[in-house]
């Protein structure tokens, strides 16, 4: 509506500037014959008869006046847009001063004026963005903070209780002294666990990490893993059973992907202890290498299956019969995965749990790492 005002408004004006004008110029042409009588009407429109003629001439003088104008209003509307909306575009500035980057500035179509306002608006968008990525900073650390006392806190305060007894010779026999010193020793094995995965997944989460890359078989390691834990299998009274389909060649990190499925067998054999059997699965498919460490115990709830990847967080049930861990391995996994440009998921129902891990299966070399 306001541009169709706008272009009413300039052909207006330029009507009636160009009848002013033609009026000016008949009065022009007055004044010459009153001051030169020796030139008259008859003569002059007879040449232009011969020469132009006479409808061709009112073409030939009207259209450079109106063009003429026409230009000059289109001009002046162009500058008195601008200045308005540099006008609009200052007070918004002064505004985002106030209410800060939320608010966008309006973007019109009027030279480099809007150019400059949508320019505007990307910088804002983009300052929000940091803002916003420095809040989350702000928060993970210092959930990170209160969650490392927590987690420091229950076995500092078990060794020092035990060990308090022990000082204070409150035992009645060597059988009960012993019992204070393993259980003080247990809590002390878990805190320098604790320590260590807080240690690894630091290291881990550092962007200079660097990789070892060698070729490396998969099946071959999962062989040796089940080899590895057979006592731990046996004394939770599980089996293991492996089935492997296909060349699980890739190039990765030996230690950093062999910690990955320590972290996985670990948590299975803490967790699935109930359903007797632990399948470890590894197979090809398309151009990813498919591995499944599955147990047959308790099912994890579906609404923490999103959250089982992020650090210190577990299962409350599991918490709370006190057999978690430091709640940083799936995290330490998934971050050593995702290193390998791969991905981790969990699944689970009444019949079982699944972990899965997707690797690119790749045959040349990566690049290596500066240093």
């Amino acid at each position: 509506m306001k541009a169709s005002l706008r272009v009413l408004a300039w052909l207006f004006w330029t009507a009636i500037t160009s009848v002013i004008a033609f009026l000016l110029f008949i009065l022009l042409a007055k004044s010459v014959f009153m001051f030169y009588p020796s030139i008259n009407v008859q003569s002059i429109l007879v040449w232009v008869n011969r020469y132009i003629g006479y409808p061709e001439a009112y073409y030939y003088a009207a259209v450079p006046i109106v063009l003429l104008f026409s230009i000059y209003f289109f001009r002046r509307e162009m500058r008195r847009r601008e200045r308005s909306y540099l006008d609009q575009l200052i007070e918004e500035v002064h505004l985002i001063g106030h209410v800060g980057p939320d608010h966008k500035i309006t973007v019109r179509s009027i030279g480099q004026l809007g150019q400059l306002a949508a320019d505007i608006n990307s910088m804002l968008e983009r300052l929000k963005l940091s803002v916003e990525e420095e809040r989350r900073a702000e928060q993970t650390k210092n959930e990170l903070i209160t969650n490392i006392s927590h987690d420091l806190r229950t076995p500092l305060t078990t060794i020092t209780g035990y060990l308090g007894l022990v000082d204070q010779d409150k035992y009645r026999d060597e059988v009960e002294l012993r019992y204070y010193m393993n259980m003080a020793y247990e809590e002390s094995i878990r805190l320098k666990k604790l320590m260590e995965d807080l240690f690894e997944y630091t290291r881990l989460s550092n962007k200079g990490n660097n990789m070892q890359w060698t070729r490396i078989n998969v099946a071959e390691m999962l062989n040796q893993l089940v080899a590895q834990f057979g006592w731990q299998l046996h004394e939770h009274g599980m089996e293991a059973r492996l089935a492997i389909e296909g060349q699980l060649v890739i190039w990765a990190d030996g230690d950093k992907l062999r910690r990955v499925y320590e972290n996985l067998i670990t948590n299975a054999i803490r967790y699935g202890q109930d359903g007797y059997y632990l399948d470890i699965r590894g197979r090809v498919q398309g151009d990813e290498i498919v591995t499944e460490v599955v147990n047959y115990g308790e099912p994890i709830p579906q609404r923490d299956l999103p959250y089982l990847f992020e650090r210190f967080y577990r299962v409350e049930k599991s918490r709370a019969q006190h057999t978690g861990g430091s709640g940083i391995g799936l995290a330490i996994a998934k971050n050593i995965v995702e290193l390998h440009h791969g991905s981790i998921s969990a699944d689970s129902d009444e019949e079982r749990t699944i972990f899965t891990v997707r690797l690119p299966q790749k045959f040349n070399r990566p690049e290596p790492e500066n240093t």
